[in-house]
């Protein structure tokens, strides 16, 4: 039944602004002097049961961050931060620091001398909240006051003798050179995805949920009465056109919820990433005959009986009647296409839904515009229950994907290739056995003869599942590689000109750049993450290939990972958006032993001259400068 995915849709829809928060924090500022010290006491007040980690607490939990927004009047902040209850923490199994009932930081700070009057101070806060038996996804607050500046204000209290001052740990080393604006992601992501989604847009056609609603559709248009077929095929178009304009809004809120950085965290975000799991896991349940889901009845009555109204209003109506129909069916398609474009930008989200729309809507203006070909259409009969059974293979294999994307993540290491491809290989084998008849489901009678299209279907899904064998033992499996886990260690093997394999550092850019000045050879930076599909495929496909494996031996290489639940991966983020302005991944960049920038590579590629070609310059880059 859709009413419970309706319910959880739309509760899913208010998390934002209803999220579980245990933390409570408020802001209070002491008047202070001009050209002085201004104490301010920022004070987190938890619920029972919960605590609140500390500044210094070692990862993998998230720790505490203070953040003090810019004001002309305000100089540089001190922090300091209460003492901290040591033990050992069930939800890591190791050792943190953490805040428990109340907790209240001190912060130090600088007036300028041409202070005066009343400035309002705002402080943003990153925290993350767990009880003994879950945590919370990482959330960001701002609090704010208002400092008094006034010549007679008395100079503040000495900090506690059991507080301690917060030092952070040492940044990457800033740009010699202002940080220049990154070159336009090529439109090969565009280009790809749109095809893609347009394919996505038809095979959704043959589905269980719309496939039977094309002739009642097609009458809606055919026998409307005193309408000529310009006027049939003007409400078409506005049918079609309404559906694209209902895909697209996804699309845009997409984007707008998250924002144009937003938009590309989400993708390997493990909270969204394990929410995708379980509504396909639901989905595939439902098509392989557990419980059915459908649309409110009552919801499709109203709307119908407003659609029987005509004009454009009631056209209108009926391609929402139709989206909301065929969701149960299509939702499996929006969703990998939402989380696959989400990765490539703010426009691809909107790109890909209107393409989408554009291939589900295409077959209804062409039977509209050529109503004779809907008497050679195949009727909707037993191969329908069938691709419903396939369907629910096919999307228990896609829901382990995205489980895959949070193990990585989250670095579980549970889901390993080996496990992973021996779970497809059954996934995918289970169709191809059924279609034969050696799996008793809906949809395939004991006695009925095999027909062709069955049997090169079922054979079509054994060969892929057994291609995927070789890839448990190591081998590479080409364009697969982006969705799979990568091998374990060190990966796939990459030989130098010297045929030693390509040794990677991780996370350590100071390190890096250390050695490479030290070396004198240029550092090759790979802004990449656990559970980025484009990075996977460029370390199995191209950084393997000999001739790039040569040229990137004249290099120092670090990866630094931006997807991760550390604070690694949230300095790493920060560190590319701020110098590049952009968190997309993959993302190279080529340094120079100073730290300065001398070429960069966004994104994908599959052509190896041109990814070869920006090693190349690179690497002339930093000879011609040394």
């Amino acid at each position: 039944m859709l009413r419970v995915l309706t319910l959880t849709l739309i509760l899913c829809a208010a998390l934002p602004g209803q999220r579980l928060d245990p933390i409570k924090w408020g802001l209070e500022m002491d008047p202070a002097r001009p050209g002085g010290a201004a104490r301010a006491r920022l004070t987190a007040t938890m619920d029972a049961g919960w605590h609140l980690y500390s500044m210094t607490t070692p990862p993998p939990p998230r720790p505490t961050r203070i953040t003090v927004a810019d004001h002309p009047a305000l100089g540089g902040v001190k922090i300091f931060t209460p003492p901290p209850r040591r033990a050992l923490d069930p939800n890591f199994q190791s050792k943190t620091e953490t805040y428990d009932e109340r907790a209240v930081f001190l912060l130090d700070l600088e007036l300028k001398p041409d202070a005066a009057g009343e400035i309002p101070v705002a402080v943003e806060v990153r925290y993350q909240a767990c009880d003994d038996t879950r945590c919370l996804p990482p959330t960001r607050r701002t609090v704010e006051a208002v400092l008094r500046v006034a010549a007679d204000a008395p100079a503040p209290p000495a900090i506690p003798a059991d507080y301690q001052r917060y030092q952070p740990a040492a940044a990457s080393p800033p740009p010699a050179a202002p940080p220049q604006p990154a070159p336009a992601a090529p439109a090969g992501g565009l280009v790809s995805l749109v095809p893609v989604a347009f394919g996505f847009g038809l095979l959704a056609v043959f589905t269980p949920c719309v496939f039977p609603m094309i002739p009642i559709t097609m009458s809606y248009f055919l026998n409307r009465p005193d309408t000529g077929r310009a006027e049939t095929l003007g409400h078409a178009a506005l049918f079609c056109g309404g559906i694209i304009a209902l895909f697209s809004m996804i699309g845009l809120a997409v984007t707008a919820a998250l924002g144009p950085f937003g938009v590309v965290r989400v993708g390997s975000n493990p909270w969204v990433n394990g929410f995708i799991a379980a509504i396909f896991f639901v989905f595939a349940l439902s098509l392989l005959g557990a419980f059915e889901l459908t649309i409110p009845s009552s919801v499709l009555t109203l709307l119908n009986r407003k659609s029987e109204q005509g004009g454009i209003a009631g056209t209108l109506i009926m391609g929402l009647a139709f989206s909301l129909s065929s969701f149960a069916c299509v939702g499996p398609f929006v969703g990998p296409l939402l989380a696959a474009s989400a990765q490539g930008g703010r426009l691809q989200p909107v790109v890909g839904m209107v393409s989408f729309a554009a291939g589900l809507s295409l077959p209804f203006f062409f039977l509209a515009a050529f109503p004779s070909y809907l008497k050679r259409m195949p009727r909707s009969g037993g191969w329908l229950p069938r691709v419903k059974i396939v369907m629910g293979f096919v999307l228990l294999a896609v829901m382990l994907k995205y489980l895959s994307s949070v193990d990585q993540v989250l670095q579980w290491n549970l889901l390993t290739r080996e496990r992973f491809l021996a779970a497809w290989i059954v996934l995918f084998a289970m169709p191809g056995l059924y279609l034969l008849g050696f799996v008793r489901l809906e949809g395939v009678s004991r006695d009925e003869p095999v027909g062709l299209g069955r049997l090169f279907t079922a054979l079509a899904f054994l060969v892929f599942a057994l291609s995927l064998v070789p890839g448990i033992w190591g081998a590479r499996l080409g364009e697969l590689d982006a969705y799979v886990p990568l091998p374990a260690q060190a990966g796939f093997s990459a030989a130098s000109a010297s045929g030693a394999p390509l040794s990677w550092s991780k996370n350590n850019l100071n390190e890096a750049l250390a050695r490479a000045k030290s070396e004198g050879k240029p550092v090759l930076v790979s802004f990449t993450g656990y559970a980025c599909t484009n990075c996977h495929w460029m370390k199995a496909n191209m950084f393997t290939r000999p001739e790039i494996a040569r040229a990137m031996s004249g290099f120092v290489l670090v990866e630094l990972y931006t997807d991760g639940a550390d604070a690694a991966s949230e300095e790493n983020q920060r560190l590319q958006e701020s110098r590049f302005q952009t968190v997309a991944i993959p993302y190279y960049a080529i340094l120079n032993g100073d730290g300065q920038t001398v070429a960069s590579f966004p994104g994908l590629t599959r052509n190896p001259e041109e990814f070869l070609k920006f090693l190349h310059e690179g690497a002339a880059q930093k000879s011609g400068a040394s």
